[in-house]
């Protein structure tokens, strides 16, 4: 008991750091963060109220600052980024690596945005509003500009004094090659560490360097960008423009990255989760508009399906053990055509499927269906029958759940590319769809299948 009081007691993490800012202990907030994991960083600050997530920002060094920036919610960061002296944001974004500062000044207000870059060198911002100019989805929104570049008339010597004389820049950067370009700055070629390494000083390393290297435009899309990296085992690859000229490194695991982003988004909206991204540490008003945007939409759409339900309602009372099984049979068909779903977004996603395939998409989908929907109705099936000893009952609970899964797969399947042909999003709408007609196509497969048979179940 003293020990729980005692541990009652002993204030928070987020707390004892709400009171090390309010008195502006600045080493020690330093000393706070010292031991911390990133995971623990992320936990910590996101316990912190807005205003004392803005203090920290300020209390602590820019370098430090822009390493709690990097762990916590993006939502979190600009929300802080806004509410601290527009110089002191610029030098904090500064710390950052490219790819990070353009993520961020691109979600930030259009006025606070500006504030901030005008704190910044004039060649520094401009470089910022190009790289956050890129669309999102597309190589020239995730890749980096901390990479090492030469001139190809340079000399293996004069490039290992550079690389020697910067070593404190390029400590952080992610090196493995030297991207080499021409007068014009276009890409001619990609130099590894090693060949550099390992060459004559004397050497040009136009002479040593690879030719006509591989390489992504910047307009390349998610999709495009998924293939290149499954037939090649690059880490990174240069992105060019039209022309040819080097503008950045996209690295394997920013690719990654975004698409398990784009898949959790995907997940949100088809469960009907709209407005972005939501942290409980978010106003009360806020969050809670966010949901009842579509769970209000949602009510009509059950309503339909519970319609079904009161239609045979007479049947319903009849043979009461129906009720246990209409629950089970709008899961394992809404579970079946999640799936279908899920498959047809990641193909959209990757380019492998258009909305000109439906039909391709249908018939594969199709037979999936019935082959899963035997299974799993002579499954139910043998269940009813061994609970209440009538074959009936398990004739029409099992043909209701076979029958209704071919539909859900169809349904799952061929839905979010009816969508996509009609310029809607696949991933808002097809769950909420999918959800609502296959309990209606269950419940009315399971009720009218009982009303033919009603003499036999009774």
């Amino acid at each position: 008991m003293e020990a729980e009081e005692q541990q009652a007691a002993t204030p928070s993490a987020a707390e004892e750091l709400s009171r090390l800012i309010a008195v502006g202990e600045r080493l020690a907030i330093r000393q706070f963060f010292a031991g911390l994991e990133p995971i623990d960083v992320v936990h910590v600050v996101s316990g912190l109220r807005d205003e004392v997530r803005a203090g920290l920002l300020s209390a602590l060094r820019p370098a430090d600052a822009a390493d709690v920036i990097e762990h916590i919610p993006e939502v979190q960061a600009t929300d802080a980024l806004e509410s601290i002296d527009p110089a002191r944001a610029a030098r904090i974004l500064k710390e950052l690596p490219s790819d990070d500062r353009a993520d961020l000044i691109s979600e930030l207000d259009e006025e606070e945005a500006e504030a901030i870059l005008a704190r910044m060198a004039p060649q520094a911002a401009e470089e910022l509003r190009e790289l956050a100019s890129y669309p999102e989805g597309t190589a020239g929104s995730l890749m980096i500009q901390e990479y090492v570049r030469f001139p190809s008339r340079r000399t293996v010597r004069s490039v290992l004094q550079h690389l020697q004389e910067n070593a404190k820049t390029y400590r952080s950067y992610d090196v493995q090659y030297t991207y080499v370009h021409d007068r014009q700055g276009i890409l001619v070629g990609v130099l590894a560490l090693r060949d550099l390494l390992f060459a004559e000083p004397s050497t040009r390393i136009d002479q040593i360097m690879v030719r006509e290297p591989k390489f992504v435009r910047v307009d390349a899309t998610l999709s495009e960008l998924v293939a290149f990296f499954e037939k090649s085992r690059y880490f990174g690859v240069p992105v060019v423009d039209g022309e040819g000229l080097l503008l950045g490194v996209l690295r394997r695991h920013a690719l990654e990255f975004a698409m398990a982003e784009r898949s959790q988004e995907d997940y949100r909206a088809a469960q009907g989760i709209v407005g972005g991204e939501e942290l409980r540490s978010m106003p009360l008003l806020l969050r809670s508009r966010r949901r009842l945007s579509w769970l209000s939409v949602n009510i009509l759409l059950n309503v339909l399906a519970a319609s079904v339900i009161a239609y045979h309602q007479e049947t319903l009372e009849a043979v009461i053990a129906l009720a246990v099984f209409l629950p089970i049979i709008s899961d394992m068909s809404g579970c079946s055509g999640a799936q279908a779903v899920a498959v047809s977004m990641r193909e959209l996603t990757l380019g492998v499927t258009r909305p000109s395939d439906l039909k391709r998409v249908l018939w594969q989908e199709g037979r999936v269906g019935v082959l899963n929907g035997l299974v799993l109705g002579l499954l139910i099936a043998g269940v009813a029958w061994a609970w209440k000893g009538n074959p009936w009952l398990g004739a029409v609970v099992g043909g209701a759940l076979a029958v209704n899964t071919v539909v859900a797969v169809c349904i799952g399947g061929g839905v979010p590319l009816l969508l996509k042909r009609l310029g809607r999003d696949p991933a808002l709408a097809s769950g909420p769809i999918l959800t609502t007609v296959t309990d209606m196509c269950g419940f009315f497969l399971v009720l009218s299948l009982a009303s033919a048979a009603l003499g036999r179940l009774t």
